[in-house]
């Protein structure tokens, strides 16, 4: 359905959940960046929840469509273009054999940008996902990013609901579901299983549920790195059996995706394709309802918030997610 004319910072074949229950062996469970977006994308255009789309980052990528078809671009607003004129995002639009469509880049709020094609993106199933992982290179478009040349076909036997194109072309997401891009994203956590009194002091935990913290330039899928947390983050002197730093333990299976990992004094949020075990200490994990939010920090210029908040609270963030996805009004047309 789209020939890649020019493949910008990075074009990924993502779909959600990912690729899960290999963690012990290694293998991370990949999975959009922005998987709340890429899902309302996927629903915007008849799509399943879990059918799989392009997760484009940073943008200055082109398309040209090879067929008729149906799309929908969700997430952040990178001024994309459909034969010159403005794509309107949280909608589902018609495109022919022919259309250009043009990204420029990031804009204030967001990082991420997804399309959404009517059926999925059409590419081999390993282990259960079309997600590709980079840091294996497996899985997605031939375990890559997506480069000039590049053909992305539809599923044509998917489940999306039938009635041909004009059953879904013009939908919209009703405004009160569009979710709220930030440049100070609010991230809610749960404690552990590395934290206060055993590796962390009292003011250290207190310190990362109150202190926004910048992201780094150097953030990606596996990891979004933060700034230093202070010298009197640490509750011991050194990491005795694990290492010579406190952040060091001896190796352990890590709670991704969101694990608030800690190596040495710079804490990074561990996702997407995130290591799976290691020797430093996870002292927080951020909501599954919240992962979507990682992804749209911009490295170098936004921050990410810790609010503290129970497992009791997780679950029900979980379940009004859900809610959503099925309520009356979640389109206009």
């Amino acid at each position: 359905m789209l020939k890649v004319v020019n493949g910008g910072i990075e074009i990924l074949v993502e779909d959600w959940p990912g690729r899960l229950g290999y963690m012990g062996l290694g293998m991370a469970a990949a999975g959009a960046m922005d998987n709340l977006a890429l899902q309302l994308g996927n629903l915007l255009v008849g799509n399943a929840l879990t059918d799989a789309g392009l997760e484009i980052a940073g943008g200055y990528c082109e398309f040209e469509a090879t067929d008729t078809g149906v799309l929908a671009l969700t997430g952040a607003d990178m001024s994309a273009a459909l034969n010159g004129t403005p794509l309107p995002l949280w909608e589902s639009v018609a495109v022919e054999k022919g259309d250009l469509l043009k990204f420029s880049h990031f804009g204030e709020k967001g990082f991420r940008a997804y399309l959404a094609l009517r059926g999925g993106v059409d590419v081999p199933v390993y282990l259960g996902s079309r997600s590709t992982c980079l840091f294996g290179s497996y899985g997605g478009f031939e375990g890559r990013k997506l480069a000039a040349g590049d053909i992305v076909t539809a599923v044509k036997d998917s489940s999306a609901a039938g009635g041909g194109t004009s059953s879904v072309t013009g939908r919209k997401l009703n405004p009160k579901y569009i979710p709220k891009y930030s440049n100070i994203w609010e991230l809610r956590a749960i404690p552990g299983p590395n934290s206060s009194p055993d590796y962390v002091t009292e003011e250290g935990m207190d310190y990362v549920f109150s202190s926004p913290m910048k992201i780094s330039h150097n953030a990606n899928r596996a990891a979004y790195r933060l700034e230093e947390v202070p010298d009197y983050f640490w509750a011991r002197k050194d990491g005795g059996k694990g290492g010579s730093h406190p952040s060091n333990i001896v190796d352990h299976g890590y709670n991704m995706r969101g694990a608030i990992n800690v190596t040495g004094n710079t804490p990074s949020v561990l996702i997407a394709d995130g290591p799976t075990l290691g020797g430093f200490v996870c002292v927080a994990n951020v909501i599954n309802a919240d992962l979507w939010k990682i992804g749209q920090g911009i490295p170098a210029r936004d921050k990410a918030a810790f609010t503290l908040v129970t497992v009791e609270d997780a679950i029900e963030a979980r379940k009004e997610r859900n809610a959503m996805f099925e309520a009356d009004d979640l389109f206009l047309s």
